[in-house]
């Protein structure tokens, strides 16, 4: 409870009744300490008199523990300010008036502590730092990942060099990690090089190492990437990006699994397994002359494929919740989730970014979300109204039925008219009328 101390005493005192016990305080620090060391389900900040006006200090407050249900005191004379309407409607899950009236002051507690409840088990507490040193780990139900996950499993276990497919932005990384971690290298060491990102003149270099006076600059030896990944699993993202020169020093790599290092005349034998991932079409980059076939036949061993977001829908809810509460434990914010427009919204967009789109869609709305829960304006979506407009009506479903069972019957009576009527239990005219109005054309004996 924060607050003046004559007050809160007084509040404290009055709900002694109903078995509730309070920690009291007036400072800003004190209340922060507390906060942060236990953090409450339930609190309550009296307004009267001490925070006539509430202070950004006491916004600072409220949010350091974002699933804490506050609920405000205050008298109706101090309710009738903006700053305290707009304090009360951004941080508070209810307020009472003053002078405070035990039982129903009783009733609010009782219902707020078990909303915050509920928040906590289906949210997980956030105001606790996840556990380092965690493993990767896949979100979400749908079959799509279901099928990955049977296919990650076995992959693990046949050391293979493995191809993983996907648009960019749905995870390749971490399919490659969760292979390297399911298989007998998990206690080696898992390096990604993004080869697209690597400067073109240093590429050889990074991977296979140099010898002191390789070349201009080299001043000392140098390990290279793939060296010092024995043991373990190197993933190679952007594959289709490697230049082709490089592309003949890999494929040696994967027929010996021997490295030499620039400037060296010394081969030296590497424990890997190589992983690679890549958004383009290689078959048609092998077409145009941009990426080797045999080289593609080496590294195309096993595969996996990561859905795009927009072929796992149900799958989106879960990996908002997930990445809304990564976020909250870095940094406690006021707001507690997502609203139910917002949901819907997430569901029928398109996602062309995949994941990544979605979470940089989702800490960007964290940070300018003014409201307790977040809304499609705050992601920058826009409900798609025309789902709205194109699902069928009752009459849309019978006018098709209807016309589908009147080409059937025709087809089946050799486009005969009265054989059809017949067959479909109708008057030779409701055919003809019910022809005439699903513009289905007319039989053969028509006129007859």
């Amino acid at each position: 409870m924060i607050g003046d101390q004559r007050f809160t005493a007084s509040a404290a005192l009055s709900l002694k009744q109903y078995a509730w016990q309070f920690q009291r305080t007036s400072c800003p620090v004190e209340a922060e300490q507390l906060l942060l060391t236990s953090p409450p389900p339930l609190g309550i900040i009296l307004m009267e008199p001490a925070y006539t006006r509430p202070s950004l200090e006491l916004e600072r407050l409220v949010s350091l523990v974002p699933y804490t249900l506050w609920v405000a005191l205050l008298s109706t004379d101090s309710l009738q300010e903006y700053q305290m309407r707009a304090f009360v409607a951004r941080h508070c899950h209810a307020c009472l008036l003053l002078p405070l009236d035990p039982g129903k002051a009783n009733h609010v507690l009782e219902s707020t502590l078990t909303i915050s409840e509920v928040l906590s088990a289906h949210f997980g507490d956030c105001n606790s730092p996840a556990a380092p040193g965690h493993r990767a780990q896949m979100i979400g139900r749908s079959h799509a990942i279901q099928k990955l996950l049977k296919d990650i499993e076995k992959i693990a276990l046949v050391d293979a060099p493995v191809l993983i497919t996907g648009e960019s932005g749905t995870g390749k990384e971490l399919t490659a990690r969760l292979i390297h971690e399911n298989s007998p290298r998990h206690g080696g060491p898992f390096n990604a090089v993004n080869c697209g990102a690597l400067p073109s003149g240093l590429i050889q270099s990074e991977l296979f190492g140099h010898e002191k006076g390789a070349f201009t600059g080299a001043g000392k030896c140098k390990v290279g990437i793939i060296e010092s990944t024995s043991g373990g699993t190197l993933f190679l993202d952007e594959i289709g990006d490697l230049p082709l020169e490089l592309q003949v020093n890999l494929l040696r790599f994967l027929e010996d699994h021997r490295i030499q290092r620039l400037g060296s005349l010394r081969e030296i034998a590497v424990d890997v397994r190589i992983l690679t991932a890549t958004h383009v079409d290689l078959e048609h980059a092998i077409q145009s002359g941009d990426f080797r076939e045999d080289l593609y036949h080496r590294i195309n061993v096993l595969q996996a494929r990561m859905p795009p977001l927009r072929e796992r829908p149900e799958d989106i809810e879960a990996l908002a919740s997930h990445y809304f509460q990564k976020f909250r434990a870095e940094s406690p914010c006021r707001v507690r989730g997502f609203s139910h427009d917002s949901l819907v919204t997430m569901r029928q967009h398109h996602w062309p970014g995949n994941v990544r789109e979605l979470v940089n869609r989702i800490r960007r709305a964290m940070v300018m979300c003014e409201e307790r829960l977040i809304t499609p304006d705050d992601l920058g979506l826009e409900r798609r109204k025309d789902l709205v407009r194109t699902r069928p009506s009752l009459e849309d479903i019978r006018n098709c039925a209807e016309r589908e069972a009147i080409a059937a019957a025709l087809a089946r009576n050799r486009n005969h008219a009265l054989h059809a009527a017949q067959d479909l239990g109708i008057s030779r005219a409701t055919l003809y009328r019910l022809i005439d109005k699903h513009c289905v054309p007319r039989p053969l004996d028509s006129r007859a």
